[in-house]
């Protein structure tokens, strides 16, 4: 267990942190935990790898050499986006760093999520900006970027948002679509007065605590009526993150579009190219027993079409060499979607294959740190990267937390658990919890009772046995109902039991809620506002201050 520094209020004090290896928690696939343990090993696909940090100031020769000469426009850009995020003057002095021909950029970015969505959101720009420290303080020049996937048309998938309220219970907050908005960008989706009505109420359901009014402040302010959810989720992570200068970037900005147009020509030009090379690769990562993330086929094209509804279409491409926008009758050919890439480059939004790669042509990007299906696309999209010319940039897996307050601890060291044991479910620990601290008399004499009966009964078979053996076989049959109906009993008395002992329950239901939340990781559905409102801004102070980039497990705070 290492410590590091926490500032509060009340004065200095340590966090406690432990790690715990991804190899131990469920539900991690082969290629993630592989590209963990030796991310060399696996350079077929990840070309340009690198296995700590420290390496990558090798690389900034290479990124700098290879970025287009568009740096002053992007930052000019990137200037009027942060001023009406409301970014602090520290993010604009980034912008001006950036400007410099030797500055790299370290690039991370999630979906649109509503409340800022689940807490890996945090973890991941707080991640970006540890590395760009370091980075800064070894020699090598370095800002932190956040790409907001505001272009992303799943707005179920950014619709939700789960912290927990005044009872210890997981409360979840869900936003319905309207019908009219289901395939255009959730980031030019109008937030209604329904919508900030739902979101003021969850936060409502929070306990009252001191950083209470600010919380609700922050969101409420983001979140209003009228606004755009893209928006809203700029606005909250410039604000939430205005210490750190973390730059914030909206690419649905038509300036943004433009200075990419010559990378999405290239991609339409060259498209067979890159269909070839991924289903290639595809079986290469199967051959190696690894999955894809992103299913390819024939018709794959790296890009979406923005009709004059706003919504955005997948483009597909045809047996004769034309290219087919989803919902449209009629093909279009490779000429006229390339002259459009240079008239209307804000029609075009790359997919998840070509998304990365735009990116490194707007930054000098020198990496990219993600979760574990980021990783997996990575082992895809290097492909893209390579048929366009364009340096593979290195991806790294962004730090990985649970938060265990005081009380919680308490709970995990009254029951001689261990943090990986809540894996086994709420309903699986509950038994032995009871048999060995709330009631090990009625399990001594559940024991004893099954070995009485087990015991008389085997005298009854063999005195059956000599009479029919098929008396003995018969009896056979209902002594296993009977163990069956006991076990049954046991466990609706280790349920009742577990009630009835009203502290034990609650310790045990709260302790699972906020620890395993829907039975994942509590960075998985877990919103930031829970913590904020409890610890208000320090909160995020002290996540940063528990980074430990070689640290490549899931690592554990307690607060």
């Amino acid at each position: 267990m290492k410590e590091s520094a926490c500032r509060e209020e009340r004065g200095p004090t340590n966090l406690a942190v432990e790690s715990l290896a991804f190899s131990e928690v469920p539900g991690q696939t082969k290629l993630f935990l592989d590209y963990l343990a030796d991310p060399n090993s696996l350079s077929k696909f990840y070309p340009n790898v690198v296995s700590s940090i420290s390496e990558l100031s090798g690389n900034a020769a290479e990124v700098l050499g290879s970025y287009p000469h568009h740096r002053g426009e992007v930052c000019d850009v990137l200037d009027d986006q942060n001023k009406q995020f409301g970014s602090s003057q520290k993010t604009y002095e980034n912008i001006e760093k950036l400007r410099q021909s030797d500055c790299v950029a370290v690039l991370t970015g999630q979906q649109a999520g509503i409340l800022g969505g689940p807490l890996y959101t945090i973890y991941k720009a707080l991640t970006a900006i540890k590395a760009a420290d370091d980075l800064t303080n070894s020699g090598t020049p370095a800002v932190p970027i956040f790409w907001a996937a505001s272009e992303d048309h799943d707005f179920a998938e950014i619709a939700e948002a789960f912290n927990i309220d005044a009872s210890g219970k997981l409360a979840q907050l869900a936003i319905k679509s309207d019908a009219k908005n289901e395939s255009k960008p959730v980031g030019s989706i109008i937030i209604t007065e329904d919508d900030a009505a739902a979101i003021a109420e969850h936060l409502a359901s929070l306990p009252k605590t001191e950083f209470t009014n600010s919380t609700n402040k922050l969101f409420n302010d983001c979140w209003k009526a009228g606004s755009t959810y893209g928006q809203a989720f700029c606005s909250f992570i410039a604000k939430i993150f205005a210490d750190y200068g973390l730059i914030v970037v909206d690419p649905m900005s038509p300036r943004f579009k433009a200075l990419s147009s010559p990378l999405i020509g290239s991609s339409i030009e060259i498209q067979r190219s890159i269909t070839d090379s991924l289903l290639e690769r595809d079986a290469e990562l199967s051959g190696g027993g690894y999955h894809s993330q992103v299913l390819i086929d024939k018709e794959h094209v790296p890009l979406f079409w923005i009709n004059e509804a706003g919504e955005r279409r997948a483009i597909k491409a045809t047996d004769d060499g034309q290219f087919r926008v989803n919902g449209e009758r009629e093909s279009v050919s490779p000429e006229w979607l390339i002259e459009k890439t240079t008239t209307e480059p804000e029609r075009f939004s790359p997919g998840v294959m070509l998304r990365p790669v735009v990116q490194d042509y707007l930054f000098p990007t020198i990496c990219y740190f993600g979760g574990g299906a980021e990783i997996a696309y990575f082992a895809q999209n290097s492909e893209v990267y390579r048929v366009l010319g364009r340096p593979s940039t290195p991806i790294f897996h962004r730090q990985s937390f649970t938060i265990i307050e005081a009380k919680h601890a308490r709970t995990i060291k009254k029951f001689e658990l261990e943090f990986k044991d809540i894996f086994a479910g709420f309903e699986s620990l509950l038994p032995a919890i009871i048999e060995r601290f709330v009631n090990p008399k009625a399990v001594e004499t559940f024991s004893e009772t099954e070995e009485t009966i087990n015991s008389e009964l085997g005298k009854l078979a063999e005195e059956l046995n000599k009479v029919d053996p098929t008396l003995a076989a018969n009896l056979a049959t209902r002594q296993r109902k009977i163990a069956y109906h006991i076990a049954a009993l046991q466990k609706k008395f280790h349920r009742v039991q577990g009630e009835r002992d009203e502290t034990v329950d609650r310790q045990l239901r709260t302790a699972f809620t906020e620890l395993f939340p829907r039975n994942g990781l509590q960075e998985r559905s877990t919103g930031v506002a829970t913590f904020l409102n409890r610890h208000g801004s320090y909160f995020i102070d002290w996540v940063y201050e528990a980074i430990d980039l070689d640290d490549k497990g899931h690592r554990i705070i307690y607060l």
